[in-house]
């Protein structure tokens, strides 16, 4: 059975599900996730997680995304890009790269948005999209994010093309809208590519057509937990860990998480360490 990570090439007009479920019908209808929903509109990078490696997907939506992205000035959507129906006009100013850069610079660094109606997280149950279509609109909590990076990449009369590393939440057709409305206008996302997730920044990605066909070797599930502290256990504790007990990991300090390999080298999965060198086991593979 496939276990796993597989960074598809997600291509625009398919729904990140969607996406993995043709990419789990190739491998068998083995069980998968995705980390970090795509647009239909969206391409780029989509991590899909197969078989045990599920077990680590947590780990993986932390991480910093870069996304190179277009706006359109002039015309906000109701949702936000290129699919919601034009909602609101407005006068494009002349742009001078001057005073765009400006702009931008002011978005880096720690900030706070307002998610979207047409977005994926769920009020009672319900995803906001589905509440959005039936023309009902609910107060939403900001929430806290962090643009590390956001250069300008070109420039036109009444588009900008840019490119933003930021941290997990951030909604890229939001961070569009905003920066309009910084410039005196209005907006949206006409084209939208997640370029990586940290830390894939250098692995090459799969395509639909691609995996038809030959199916590649998956990346390790430990494959994005080098920035982890490992713990190397002999035989003896290795069992007693695959029992559910906490054995001596022989750190020296706590951490909230741990990547914990056996005298062979295999990874057993995710676990905690405390200041004693105790390791608990939180996460572990079915290696059987």
């Amino acid at each position: 059975m496939a276990s796993g990570i597989l960074l598809l090439d997600k291509p625009s007009g398919l729904s990140s599900n969607a996406a993995l479920q043709r990419v789990r019908a190739l491998y068998g209808r083995v069980k998968g996730g995705h980390v970090g929903s795509l647009d239909p509109l969206a391409t780029g990078m989509l991590p899909v997680c197969l078989g045990e490696a599920t077990k680590i997907a947590g780990a993986i939506v932390e991480s910093r995304k870069r996304y190179r992205f277009t706006i359109a000035l002039g015309e906000a959507t109701a949702t936000g890009d290129a699919e919601g129906e034009v909602c609101e006009r407005a006068a494009v100013p002349p742009l001078e790269q001057a005073t765009v850069l400006g702009v931008l610079e002011g978005f880096r660094g720690r900030g706070s948005q307002v998610p979207p109606m047409y977005s994926a997280l769920k009020r009672e149950g319900r995803p906001l999209y589905a509440l959005a279509r039936a023309g009902v609109t609910v107060e939403r909590a900001a929430r806290a994010i962090e643009l590390f990076d956001l250069p300008l990449v070109s420039l036109g009369p009444r588009s900008l093309e840019l490119e933003a590393l930021c941290s997990k939440g951030t909604y890229i057709r939001v961070l569009a809208e905003d920066i309009a409305r910084a410039l005196g206008t209005c907006g949206h996302v006409t084209a939208l590519r997640r370029l990586y997730v940290e830390p894939f920044e250098h692995e090459p990605m799969h395509t639909l057509e691609s995996l038809r066909e030959a199916l590649p070797q998956l990346l390790p599930a430990d494959a994005p937990l080098a920035h982890l502290p490992a713990v190397h256990l002999a035989a003896e504790p290795t069992a007693r860990l695959l029992n559910g007990q906490r054995v001596d990991g022989g750190l020296p300090e706590s951490h909230p998480r741990v990547r914990i390999y056996d005298s062979d080298g295999a990874f057993l999965g995710l676990g905690s360490s405390e200041a004693s060198g105790l390791v608990q086991p939180r996460r572990l593979l079915n290696i059987s």
